[in-house]
């Protein structure tokens, strides 16, 4: 679209003013391609004819939406007056002072002291992304230092601007932040010296002038230098001309440097008595300005600061003293008084006090001073000539002498400064910070001027041609075609200045002349380049100065000094004096070979515009335009090899008021820091950059629905572009962005806001009709009323008679009886059919709650004995643990007795005999029982023969019963058959019926008149037919229920075969148990095998067939093919038999899954018989091996006696110990024949047990068998059923009785399969039963050779055994390699503080002192050591935090103090310590645990900090409230599916984290609380902060936002039942501020409420969203100042922070809540995983 067309009506233009210098104006008419005027209307109401030139028309304003944009390139409209609005706009209203222009920070000076540069905002910008943020120094500082560490690339921030716009002041925050964000865990304090640097530098090198209280007079670039790891190692300085003329001379208002007043104001204090110094207004070098105070400034404290950052740096008393004595000096010079003698004569008093001072003060002879600032020395060839000077040459020649020594003295503390920072060891990176003057002009501008905009002409070439080439980066990267820019390139400005015959070198070449004057230089000027150099003019009314057009302005210089300037000279005599001073430190100053004062001057390489020929004479000086050039050329080297980054500083205001906007003078400064230069670079090209997504947001309005259908984002935003824009060339796609031409945005602006001002007006269109519509409903309704009351009243009035009346009458009593009649049949119809449809939906409902009852009845029965059987193993696997190590201990005590009792060997071999004897008769004892089990084998094989015959006639039965059951099946059809006649006769009376009621409706309607005659005879005809019908549908009623009671018959009958069926298996079970003979259980085993595997097949075979004829039974379409249309109509009408018709397929597939269920149960339970048998068969080969381990060990146990009794021999000396223990002996022995005895009858019971146990076991197995045989010819006769029922499936009633019959059957075997698995538990359980009582019997062999012992129970006292040398393997086991995950599940809380504590106790016990400190010291260690080496880990955190407090709380619980012993129990407080105090271990825990706490915190806070800000504000979960703006040059990465973005849900899920470890832990519920608190706070306090600081986040749909994912937060404390955490009311100053955003903010009203309802916010924070909230939409409306001072009225009452931030740093303060333990000690058992076998419980 060309730029033309957009001068529409209600579009705006700027059109120049004369105040403002750019003022809005609307367009009322369309303008025209041609004219020449534009009809505008000014923002007072004003019509104006504005001429225009066709070629030029006036620049157009950009949309509302766009104003007050961060970046000065996401307008729209580039171009003067749109950058000027944008900025009052943001400085004015929104109260921001930094605005982004491309790569440049604009800063304007506010004058007023802002609460945004606190070390939290310093944290808020650190590792952002500089488009993520609100425009900041910091941002600037943040991106240096980021591209620093990512590139290793040195970095430059070049801060310029006016004297005033607050340069020192960003170069002092950018520094700041440097030092902050980089600070070493050194104590070298390298941060701080850097820092200290700046009050010195500010206090000799600033000083306050008519437009600031502290300018720079000098330019500074700072370097600060680091290391690999980006931290600061040192820095160094390198200053630029000095204005040392302000020395000796100040205009009006202004004042000398500050380091005079510090020290004047400090004149009395005694280390200063010797400076003989007074106040300020009595030096004249102090006291030129007129003005010597400073409104605000305090000297005397500055005075001692900058001490202190003298002795920061490492520069002592003695140095600062020296410093202070020529400061001193050249006031005192500049008060000493010459006296003109005569008018070419001039004298100094040798009695002249000031004189004397600066004598003493330098250690000079005042004689000769006296002389030679009064005469000068004129040498020749000749002889030597002393000239006496006049009073004004004399006074030049001191105030040189003045300027001399302190630019000497201001580069010598430049020098000691660098010295201090000075570092050893390789610099890797540096960022530079250049702090220099902007380009000036003033009424009288001089050499100070011109070499200051000389370097401001080099500043700007440089930053043109960094912008030019990151214009060209930007587009190759977007792959975009590169097309030539054309820009501002002042090298013929810098040509005119430094080039060969240059007015610098012709400068220099004046000075050479003995006779140079300004007015030569002048005119060799005039001559060389007045007509011939464009950018040179000589002015109309002057011949002292000279005109240069530079890059800004023109500038007009006075030629007056510029040679004395240059020349910066002082007369020999004079510095042969100081040169001769017994004061080192001023002769150091002027002595011929100085040290270089930085270590750059002697490296300096400069390659000039001219090779300059330096003259061979030694008298030859370097001029300070020389000096001045070849620094700027290093420096302009040096920031050639960075990256530079820019701060242009904007002075609002002359008047130093607070946020004050002087259009003119900021224009002013706009176009001399390049602002606008760089707006013309970005606007010759494509100057709006949108992003897809952006554009995706922003403009969806716009899109069709077809357009929106596409998955693809970026191919949506190229179609509807080329929609919207025909001109291909307004915009070009890049990779990520889209770039559109000057204006393509407000265009697509316009169409946006024209589309929803469609919108707006079609949604006013239809309610404003509706609306109309409605009320002219109403009143025509109205109208029509009471027309109807008057006509009806008139009717009544005109042919009211008694006739009528009757009638009428007459007419109602027949529409209500006619009515009444008609309502209630209607009534009765429907009565039948709700009754009719509920009997079926009953009985549906009924059989299918009984099949569910029935399903969750076999459920729960397959669960109890499930869950029984697993009951019953776990117990036996503790009882078998807990056997084995009885018996080991009891091999032990055996071994142990036996070693005791080695003297009793012939008694031993006499137990040894009895014991081999009794184990002989165990033999016979088994050999008898085998003997029985073959006896038993035989009556098996009686009882197999008996179960045949049984078998035959079962069979015979069933046969009979199936007979008896195929009749029952043909009188039910016979009964279905008659049914369904009866039924169909209904049908077909009901619809006669029907018929008749409509013909009767339609007779009546024809023949009213007819029907009162007739109506009591049709009324009572009526009733007789409705009762005939009732009757009928009774007795209809009535055979359905005779038919149901002979289907319960026959149900009742299938219950009698069941009968017998039960009665056939107990009459089985009846049959005498046989018992099988252990050597030929191998055998039965391979039998039973076998028969299962045939059964298994067989199975298989049948089901699979049974499956099929199933399916292939039910041909639904069949049978719905054979309805005719009239039966389907009466299957809808009726619904009975279309219901049944559903219900058997439902049925049908419910039965093939029920079979298929079953099939799988059967294979289950086959090859579960089949592992037991085989488990069976382990079982008796493991006792065989039991025997054999037996014999072996009687044979261990002769030999081990036989041993003993040959050493009981060779040792005489045991004699009398023998015969002590003959008593023992024969008590032993008659013990011993007892407990010989009982096992006989033990063993003997045993194999009884065992006897019955096996007859049990081969019955059941034999009962099994006989029901497989059974359910094998149950199957076959379903399989018969089947047949039956796939031949007489000829209609739907003999559907009905085969899935009855099917469903019979079903059960049948449900019950059976039951019974089956009933048999096989207890079958099991048999088996187990066996195992055990043979594992006794074996304990009771193996035991029969102990002592009888009486076991008591043990009491354990809760205490833990351990020696000296096991304190260590406690600490590594329980501390050190205990991993917390996995292992807290199976624990209680704290137990290993648990068992901590219980060896305690055990040192307390033993009243061991050295013990318990040992073990205390260790345990504490050994935490701090676990901490240390897992400082990012939170599991462990948790664990040990948890598990300290447990221990802290066990030491005061058991301490046996009262208020800690109150919910003891009596045996708790058993377990109290007994010897020692505790108490103070007790507080180095709870210091510990504190210690512990805040690690924790810290590491939750660390891995969910990253995620708040993306979660809580960028993340956009609701639907439709999307806000995207442009975000021009300065942009986030753009991404169309950004999917590795954090939500709010990963803040819940890392949140969720946190909780479920802290609860696996058992860290206690306050403690739990107290860290969810902290977290709160940290998510509230890191979000506010970021919105504080992002202006394009403060809107109403982010308020929503906000609020919503609030709520999410409430619902998770909700969730884990966190209320009473106080964690909710943490989030209270962000839900205000969300609040804020939403609610509404134009009167008085609102104000108010803003004022009682944000409490937790304080007035500055309010009035910052206030200021910053930005509309998304041309709906919404900004907050207008006038109500943000409305409010900050109110809230100036408030007393609360003026702080803008809230500290993410703060800690609430922690409580260890005392929770005793509700743990027995004596209770507690160790974990094997703890490896602690070593501690023994007490």
């Amino acid at each position: 679209m060309a730029l033309d067309d957009l001068y529409t009506q209600y579009n705006r233009v700027w059109i120049p003013d004369s105040e403002e210098v750019w003022q809005s104006a609307e367009i009322t008419a369309d303008y025209k391609v041609g004219d020449h005027i534009l009809h505008l209307q000014l923002e007072d109401g004003r019509e104006l004819d504005y001429p225009v030139d066709p070629k030029a028309l006036p620049p157009l304003r950009n949309p509302d939406i766009l104003v007050g944009e961060n970046d000065l390139t996401a307008l729209s409209y580039l171009h003067e007056p749109a950058v000027l609005h944008n900025l009052k706009v943001r400085f004015v209203e929104s109260r921001l002072i930094y605005t982004y222009s491309g790569i440049i920070l604009v800063a304007m000076n506010p004058y007023k002291q802002l609460p945004i540069y606190g070390d939290a905002i310093i944290h808020a910008y650190s590792g952002q992304n500089m488009g993520d943020m609100d425009p900041h120094i910091f941002a600037v500082a943040e991106e240096a230092y980021k591209q620093m560490a990512r590139n290793n690339k040195n970095q430059s921030i070049i801060v310029s601007g006016e004297s005033g716009a607050g340069k020192t002041v960003s170069a002092r925050y950018a520094m700041r932040y440097f030092a902050t964000v980089s600070r070493s865990t050194s104590n070298t304090q390298v941060e701080d010296k850097v820092l200290a640097s700046n009050p010195i530098t500010e206090a000799v090198g600033n000083a306050k002038t008519t437009r600031n209280d502290n300018s720079s007079r000098f330019g500074k670039y700072t370097e600060i230098s680091f290391d690999k790891r980006y931290q600061i190692i040192g820095a160094n300085m390198r200053t630029y001309l000095l204005e040392k003329s302000r020395v000796v001379s100040q205009s009006e208002n202004e004042r000398n440097y500050h380091i005079f007043y510090q020290l004047c104001s400090s004149a009395l204090r005694p280390e200063f008595k010797h400076l003989k110094l007074a106040s300020a207004e009595e030096f004249n070098y102090t006291n030129m300005g007129g003005n010597t105070v400073i409104e605000g400034v305090d000297d005397r404290a500055n005075m001692i600061e900058t001490q202190r950052t003298f002795t920061l740096l490492g520069l002592k008393e003695d140095f600062q003293m020296d410093v202070f004595k020529i400061l001193a000096a050249i006031l005192h010079l500049g008060n000493m008084e010459i006296i003109a003698v005569g008018d070419e004569r001039s004298s100094v008093s040798v009695n002249d006090k000031h004189l004397k001072i600066f004598c003493e003060l330098l250690d000079l002879e005042s004689d000769k001073l006296a002389k030679w600032l009064c005469h000068r020395k004129i040498v020749t060839t000749s002889e030597t000539v002393v000239k006496p000077m006049t009073k004004l040459q004399a006074l030049n020649a001191r105030d040189a002498l003045a300027k001399k020594i302190y630019a000497h003295l201001f580069d010598f503390i430049v020098e000691r400064i660098n010295k201090a920072l000075h570092f050893i060891g390789k610099q890797h990176t540096f960022i530079g910070v250049l702090d220099i003057y902007g380009f000036e002009t003033f009424d009288m501008n001089s050499f100070e001027q011109f070499c200051i905009n000389y370097a401001n002409e080099k500043l700007q070439q440089q930053f043109n041609l960094h912008v030019f080439k990151l214009e060209q980066e930007e587009y190759m990267k977007e792959n975009i075609p590169w097309t030539l820019i054309d820009f501002y390139d002042n090298q013929p400005v810098i040509d005119l200045i430094e080039a060969k015959m240059g007015i610098l070198e012709l400068l220099d070449e004046e000075c050479l002349l003995p006779q140079g004057a300004d007015e030569n230089w002048l005119q060799k000027l005039y001559n060389n380049f007045i007509n011939k150099n464009p950018l040179f003019e000589k002015p109309r009314m002057s011949n002292s100065s000279f005109i240069i057009q530079h890059f800004a302005d023109k500038v007009e210089y006075k030629s007056e000094g510029f040679l004395e300037k240059n020349r910066d000279t002082v007369y020999e005599d004079l510095i042969e004096i100081l040169k001769n001073s017994k004061f080192q430190l001023c002769a150091n100053f002027f002595q011929d070979n100085p040290i270089p004062i930085s270590p750059f001057s002697s490296a300096i390489q400069v390659k000039s515009a001219k090779i300059v020929i330096k003259s061979p004479n030694k008298q030859f000086r370097t001029t300070v335009g020389n000096k001045f050039r070849s620094s700027l050329y290093l420096l302009m080297e040096t920031l050639n090899a960075t990256t530079p980054h820019y701060v242009r500083c904007i002075k609002p205001n002359d008047q130093k008021l607070a946020f004050e906007f002087d259009a003119k003078r900021v224009v002013q400064q706009l176009r001399a820091c390049g602002v606008l230069e760089t707006i013309r670079i970005s606007s010759q090209s494509y100057p709006s950059r949108w992003t897809y997504i952006e554009f995706y947001s922003r403009y969806s309005i716009l899109m069709s629905q077809h357009e929106l259908s596409l998955t693809d984002k970026k191919q949506i935003c190229k179609i509807v572009l080329q929609r919207l824009i025909q001109d291909p060339s307004q915009y070009q796609f890049g990779r990520t962005k889209i770039f559109f031409r000057a204006g393509q945005v407000a265009y697509l602006e316009k169409l946006r806001s024209d589309k929803l001002r469609q919108a707006c007006i079609m949604i006013q269109k239809n309610m404003r009709g509706w609306l109309q519509r409605k009320k002219f409903l109403r009143i025509r309704q109205a109208a029509v009323t009471i027309q109807q009351y008057f006509r009806g009243q008139r009717t009544v009035r005109q042919a009211i008679t008694a006739a009528a009346l009757k009638e009428t009458w007459a007419a109602i009593v027949i529409q209500k009886h006619c009515r009444g009649y008609l309502v209630r049949r209607l009534c009765q119809l429907i009565r039948v059919a709700a009754l009719t449809i509920q009997a079926f939906t009953r009985g549906f409902l009924a059989r299918k709650k009984y099949r569910k009852m029935v399903e969750e009845q076999k459920a729960l029965v397959l669960q109890k004995y499930a869950r029984a059987w697993l009951a019953r193993r776990r117990f036996q696997n503790i009882r078998r643990f807990v056997l084995n190590i009885q018996l080991s201990y009891r091999v032990q005590r055996l071994q142990k007795k036996l070693e005791d009792q080695n003297k009793e060997n012939n008694v031993l071999l006499e137990r040894l005999t009895t014991l081999a004897s009794n184990h002989s008769s165990d033999v016979e004892t088994i050999q008898k029982l085998q003997l029985d089990l073959e006896k038993l084998a035989t009556q098996k094989k009686m009882s197999e023969e008996k179960g045949k015959k049984h078998k035959d006639e079962y069979e015979q039965r069933v046969s009979k019963l199936e007979n008896h059951n195929l009749e029952l099946q043909e009188q039910k059809k016979k009964l279905e058959k008659e049914l369904q006649e009866k039924t169909e006769e209904m049908k077909e009376k009901m619809d006669h019926l029907t018929k008749q009621l409509f013909a009767d409706v339609q007779k009546e309607e024809k023949q009213r008149i007819l029907l009162e005659k007739n109506f009591h005879n049709q009324k009572q005809e009526y009733e007789k037919k409705i009762e005939l019908l009732m009757a009928e549908i009774k007795s209809l009623k009535n055979e359905n229920d005779q038919l149901q009671n002979q289907i319960r018959e026959e149900q009742q009958i299938q219950g009698g075969l069941k009968m017998e069926a039960e009665e056939l298996a107990n009459q089985a079970k009846t049959i005498p148990e046989l018992q099988k003979e252990i050597e030929l259980i191998q055998m039965q085993k391979m039998d039973v095998e076998k028969q299962l595997q045939h059964q298994k097949r067989e199975m298989r075979d049948k089901m699979s067939e049974i499956t099929r004829q199933l399916r292939e039974s039910y041909d639904f379409a069949g049978v719905r093919s054979r309805l005719s249309t009239e039966d389907l109509e009466h299957l809808n009408e009726d619904g009975e038999l279309w219901f049944a018709y559903e219900g058997l397929k439902k049925a049908t597939r419910v039965l093939e899954s029920h079979f298929q269920s079953q099939r799988e149960s059967y294979e289950r339970e086959i090859e579960g018989l089949s592992s037991k048998v085989e488990h069976l068969s382990q079982e008796i080969t493991h006792l065989q091996k039991l025997f054999r381990e037996e014999n072996d060990i009687n044979d261990s146990i002769r030999l081990q006696v036989a041993r003993l009794t040959s050493e009981n021999m060779m040792i005489p000396d045991l004699k009398q110990q023998i015969s002590e223990l003959q008593k023992q002996k024969m008590n032993l022995e008659s013990h011993l024949q007892e407990e010989t005895a009982n096992n006989k009858e033990k063993i003997e019971e045993m194999a009884n047990l065992l006897h019955h146990n096996m007859e049990k076991d081969g019955t059941k197995r034999r009962v099994l068998q006989v029901q497989n045989e059974i359910y094998t010819k149950e199957k076959e006769k379903l399989i018969a059923t089947f047949q039956e029922f796939q031949e007489t499936s000829n209609h739907m009633d003999n559907e009905n009785e085969t899935k009855s019959k099917i469903w019979q059957d079903v059960a049948y075997l449900t019950m059976e399969n039951t019974d089956l698995e009933e048999e096989l538990d207890k079958k099991d359980r048999l088996i187990k039963k066996l195992q055990d009582q043979i594992k006794t019997l074996r304990k009771s062999i193996e035991t029969a050779n102990e002592a009888p012992m009486l076991s008591t129970p043990k009491e354990y006292i809760g205490m833990l055994q351990y020696r000296n040398e096991d304190e260590a393997k406690i600490i590594q086991n329980l501390i050190l390699e205990l991993k917390p995950r996995g292992v807290v599940v199976n624990m209680i809380p704290g137990l290993p503080a648990h068992i901590l504590f219980m060896c305690i106790r055990y040192a307390d016990y033993l009243n061991d002192d050295g013990m318990l400190k040992s073990f205390m010291n260790m345990t504490i260690n050994g935490i701090k050591q676990v901490i240390k080496e897992h400082v990012e880990d939170f599991e462990m955190l948790s664990f040990w935090l948890s598990n300290t407090c447990h221990f802290l709380n066990c030491l005061k619980q058991y301490s046996g103090e009262e208020e800690f012993m109150k919910h003891n129990t009596p045996q708790q407080n058993k377990n109290n310590l007994k010897h020692f105090d505790l108490s103070e271990y007790r507080q180095v825990l709870s210091d510990l645990a504190i210690r512990i706490y805040h690690q924790f915190i810290i590491v939750m806070e660390n891995n969910i900090q990253p995620m708040i800000v993306p979660g809580m504000l960028e993340y956009e979960s609701l639907q439709g409230i999307s806000g995207l703006k442009p975000t021009g040059f300065r942009k986030r990465s753009s991404s169309i599916d950004d999917t590795d973005a954090y939500t709010m849900t990963s803040i819940l899920q890392q949140l969720s984290y946190f909780y479920t470890t802290m609860c696996q832990n058992g860290l206690d519920s306050e403690l739990l609380k107290q860290a969810v608190k902290q977290l709160f706070f940290l998510i509230g306090a890191v979000t506010l902060n970021s919105l504080f600081l992002r202006k394009d986040m403060c809107s109403c749909r982010k308020g929503m936002q906000i609020r919503c994912n609030i709520s999410y937060l409430e619902e998770w404390l909700k969730d884990k039942n966190l209320q009473s955490s106080s964690a909710k009311e943490t989030l209270e100053p962000l839900s205000q501020a969300a609040w804020l955003l939403q609610v509404k903010k134009t009167t008085d009203d609102d104000a108010k409420e803003i004022y009682e309802r944000c409490t937790s916010l304080s007035a500055v924070q309010i009035v910052k969203i206030l200021n910053a909230y930005t509309p998304i939409d041309d709906f919404e409306k900004r907050v207008t100042p006038s109500f943000v001072r409305k409010v900050q009225a109110m809230l100036s009452n408030r007393e609360n922070s003026a702080q803008l931030m809230l500290d993410t740093k703060y800690l609430f303060q922690v409580t260890f809540p005392f929770t005793p333990s509700p743990h027995a000690l004596e209770a507690i058992q160790i974990p094997s995983s703890f490896k602690l076998g070593f501690l023994t419980r007490i």
